[in-house]
């Protein structure tokens, strides 16, 4: 997700033989959680005498049985990328996390690597399934994977070979700005409202802008385009299809991504003509990735190597959507607040979007299928939370934060 600080004890790690930077790598032996302490034995109370054993917390048989079960959950985000094995009532088991270089070629330019996306995940996946065998735990306990993205990044590859065209543009770039202003001079002309159309206004954020600029700026990307052979995608998609060992039978999109491109009509969650005509879209030169719900027992299909192959991967949902979900927002007024490398306000408004005249974003909240209506959702958003505290810390000197540290002991 866009990465909030992760409040488990780390470790640092062994010799990380990756292609990403060493720096804040870490993986977790998660202990149980405090609130619930164990039965068994006895504790010291603070005057050194021995306190009887707490008691267990109460549970159903129902409970006791998914304990014994494990799910595990890649999260791609922003600065990082996790993966945590959670046991079947919710109670995370243990992790690994990896960061990835961040690339800025120019002011305002924010780019990944998309083989170091892979790479970070496959480091991840490793090592965090490697901590939980060494727990005593078995690999067959683990009956699925979840996965969960940074939204709107866009990547594009050639459709035959599978190799990226260039890197991946990330969601807070903003090299868009004066193709975002001549595409709002255009949308006043044509007479079309995007707003109502996508739950988006047009600015840097949507992944529709980024793909333009890439058909404008990079020949690869162009000569792709024009021969049929260009593939897009945002961070889901690539991993599903790098997962999956390059499949194309799984070159899909969950709906809460779909929703953040610009391309999808966000009240029949299908791509629609008329954005496509807009933004100057061939449907015939370029790939789409199929839309599927957020959870589905086939759509996503296996992981294709790494010591999780044959796992099946059950469900996809971006970072934001999965925040909402995590926190249980399935009633309508239901809404979470999340700070990370951005801050996202997440408001349930019920199965029928909710298009925002006050700068809101509407959006698809979660999606779970099997003949489920999609929950929509209105968003606020604010890029930078995290990312300007930690350049804030970066750029203030070590001397006079002791200084501030030292003052305030004295206070």
């Amino acid at each position: 997700m866009d990465e909030a600080s992760d409040p488990l004890p780390t470790q640092p790690p062994d010799a990380d033989h990756s292609v990403m930077k060493a720096a804040a790598a870490s993986t977790i032996e998660v202990e149980k959680d405090p609130a619930h302490p164990q039965p068994n034995g006895t504790t010291t109370a603070p005057n050194g005498t021995d306190r009887r054993p707490s008691l267990p917390r109460f549970s159903t048989s129902k409970e006791n049985v998914l304990s014994q079960f494990y799910i595990g959950s890649i999260d791609q985000g922003t600065t990082s990328t996790r993966f945590i094995i959670f046991d079947g009532i919710g109670q995370p088991v243990a992790s690994h996390q990896h960061e990835f270089r961040q690339h800025y070629p120019e002011s305002g330019w924010h780019e990944h690597d998309p083989a170091e996306l892979i790479a970070s995940m496959e480091t991840c996946v490793e090592k965090g399934t490697a901590t939980f065998k060494q727990m005593g735990h078995s690999i067959d306990d683990i009956r699925a994977i979840g996965i969960t993205n940074q939204r709107e990044t866009a990547l594009v590859w050639d459709w035959e070979t599978g190799e990226p065209l260039y890197n991946a543009i990330a969601w807070p770039d903003t090299r868009t700005k004066g193709l975002v202003r001549e595409l709002k001079h255009k949308e006043q002309e044509s007479g079309l409202d995007l707003s109502q159309l996508t739950g988006l206004p047009l600015s840097t954020y949507p992944s529709s802008v980024k793909l333009v600029w890439m058909l404008q700026h990079v020949p690869k990307v162009k000569e792709a385009y024009d021969a049929g052979k260009l593939a897009f995608g945002t961070v889901d998609t690539w991993l599903m299809y790098n997962l999956n060992g390059k499949n194309k039978d799984y070159y899909v999109t969950d709906s809460t991504n779909a929703s953040r491109t610009m391309f999808v009509n966000l009240h029949t969650l299908k791509y629609d003509d008329k954005l496509l005509d807009f933004f100057g879209l061939d449907r015939n030169k370029l790939h789409l990735p199929r839309i599927v719900p957020s959870s589905d027992a086939e759509a996503y299909g296996k992981m294709a190597s790494g010591p999780l192959q044959g796992m099946k991967i059950a469900g996809c949902i971006g970072d934001q959507s999965a925040a909402l979900v995590g926190q249980q927002g399935f009633t309508p007024g239901s809404a979470k607040n999340t700070y990370g490398t951005g801050c996202f306000l997440l408001y349930n408004v019920g199965e029928k979007p909710v298009v925002s005249t006050h700068g809101l974003l509407g959006t698809v909240a979660y999606d779970f299928g099997r003949h489920r209506k999609p929950v929509y959702a209105l968003e606020g958003s604010v890029a930078v939370a995290g990312s300007g505290v930690k350049c804030g810390f970066q750029a203030v000197p070590i001397s006079f934060v002791a200084l501030i540290c030292h003052n305030s002991h004295d206070e």
